[in-house]
């Protein structure tokens, strides 16, 4: 727990030891941490570097740990100001790039990483820099990254960073392919399955995009897309294989696959009032209906189809035969 200050857990544990017992001789806190003397004292002589244990100067050999509210606190108080300055530093590079970059020339929209490892990290920095959402598709084949399973993922989602992602039915079919599909679902991570996705993709805040490049006999390669029409291009692809694919869910046997689920008959007499022109409220006096039942089916409604807007949901629900022109 006291990593971020410079500790490991030797170091940390010596400090938990002599916190404990206030004060000791470098053979008794050998024995409690089940160290060697000379490792025993060289995690003091670290912790005495950190300000955290000092030499008795009443009794030679006996090591005495400092308060941890004062001692703590100042490492603490050092650690904010470096990151601090880290903050500032950051934010006038990105100010020089953003100046630098105004008009950023075509060749600068996309960058080509290659080799498997280059590709793996590249695929890692997309998901630890994203801020809202990282949306994917993944195929039943991964050459350099596997797309389900990694540390960035586990810790994007931990800060509250949205995953969409659409496996090929493949995937489950992987000997790890459910066990990495349970993972995700527990961390409350969307996933669909379809039959095939037509490329392997990721795109992060709508902002940064990656696929691959990778031709046979040839090592793993990927095209980084940044902010273009491109980039739009691809989030669009996603968008509608994602809108295609069927949910998964976590059940009592394990990941089950839902069905398709339309709409009901009510469902579709919200929507034609709708597209008619009606109000919400107007829809459910019109219906005997709640107005929060109304609301409540449209919110599904656009959920089923994967949309943001109302005018997307008559869109899809035309295009879907849920409605037709009269």
């Amino acid at each position: 727990m006291l990593a971020a200050i410079g500790l490991d857990e030797t170091h940390e544990s010596a400090y938990r030891a002599l916190v404990s017992v206030g004060a000791a001789e470098v053979p008794d806190l050998a024995r409690r941490l089940s160290l060697g003397e000379h490792d025993t004292e060289h995690a003091l002589r670290r912790l005495e570097r950190h300000g955290l244990a000092a030499q008795s100067t009443a009794r030679p050999g006996r090591w005495v740990a400092a308060p941890p509210g004062v001692a703590l606190g100042a490492l603490l108080t050092q650690q904010r100001h470096e990151l601090d300055k880290a903050e500032l530093a950051a934010a006038l590079l990105a100010e020089e790039y953003r100046a630098a970059a105004a008009e950023p020339a075509v060749h600068d929209l996309v960058e080509v990483v290659s080799g498997a490892a280059g590709v793996g990290q590249r695929f890692l920095q997309l998901q630890l820099g994203a801020a809202e959402e990282v949306c994917a598709l993944v195929t039943g084949n991964p050459v350099a990254v596997s797309g389900m399973e990694n540390d960035a993922e586990e810790q994007a989602a931990g800060r509250g960073v949205r995953y969409r992602v659409v496996v090929e039915r493949a995937v489950l079919d992987r000997p790890d392919g459910i066990t990495e599909l349970t993972a995700a679902l527990a961390r409350d991570e969307q996933v669909r399955v379809v039959d095939t996705v037509p490329t392997k993709l990721v795109v992060a805040d709508r902002s940064l995009a990656m696929v691959p490049l990778t031709s046979r006999g040839t090592e793993p390669a990927a095209l980084v897309v940044h902010a273009s029409g491109l980039l739009e291009l691809l989030s669009g692809l996603f968008e509608s294989v994602w809108r295609e694919a069927l949910p998964l869910r976590l059940g009592v046997s394990g990941v089950i696959e839902q069905g398709p689920d339309g709409p009901d008959s009510t469902d579709l007499e919200v929507l034609s009032l709708l597209l008619a022109g009606l109000t919400d409220a107007s829809v459910a006096k019109q219906l005997d209906l709640g107005l929060r039942t109304v609301q409540r089916r449209v919110k599904r409604l656009m959920e089923l189809t994967g949309v943001t807007t109302r005018l997307q949901l008559g869109w899809h629900a035309y295009e879907r035969g849920w409605v037709a022109r009269h």
